[in-house]
């Protein structure tokens, strides 16, 4: 994983630069999470890691399914990628391509774990409320984990607020052992 990383940051890099340059930042996030999405596939990937395929023929591959999907400067994205035969590593391109923009545009994505499922006003509230605290935009994504009995577990990047019964539990359970 590291080795991926390691291969994919200058790319990520790259497509930030030019994206943040050209005011396309959106239109990048979703091309890159298409490619990424269609070359993690496990068809297409046995497809194009057959040895008789050129870089060429990878990168064919990858705009035929794709569609019109991609600017000129996307194509050629994909070009080279699989000119130095990186396309496995579009995931993780992908991936750090989202952190540096999410950076650059101050907003911190959000996963929010509940008991019980949150309807749209409580996640809209919660958002609000996490948008003061974190100064920062939040971007909310929510889950059910009927195992917390009550509460909620809130994770931003390396914070995480555990509001659950099953935490409190845990710490009174650590507490009354000790």
């Amino acid at each position: 994983m590291a080795e991926l990383t390691t291969v994919a940051r200058p790319y990520a890099k790259a497509a930030f630069e030019h994206a943040q340059a050209n005011g396309q930042l959106a239109a990048w996030s979703s091309m890159l999470a298409l490619a990424a999405a269609v070359v993690d596939d496990a068809a297409f990937k046995q497809y194009i890691a057959r040895p008789t395929l050129s870089g060429e023929q990878q990168a064919d591959a990858v705009l035929k399914v794709c569609g019109d999907q991609f600017d000129a400067a996307g194509r050629n994205f994909i070009c080279n990628l699989a000119a130095n035969k990186r396309l496995g590593a579009l995931s993780a391109i992908s991936s750090l391509y989202e952190a540096q923009r999410a950076a650059a545009e101050g907003a911190v994505d959000v996963s929010v774990t509940t008991a019980f499922a949150l309807d749209d006003a409580q996640t809209a509230s919660l958002a609000e409320t996490l948008t003061r605290k974190l100064s920062r935009q939040v971007n909310v994504t929510s889950s059910v984990d009927a195992s917390l009995i009550g509460g909620a577990v809130i994770r931003a990047g390396d914070t995480v607020i555990d509001a659950s019964v099953r935490g409190k539990l845990g710490k009174l359970r650590t507490t009354l052992t000790t």
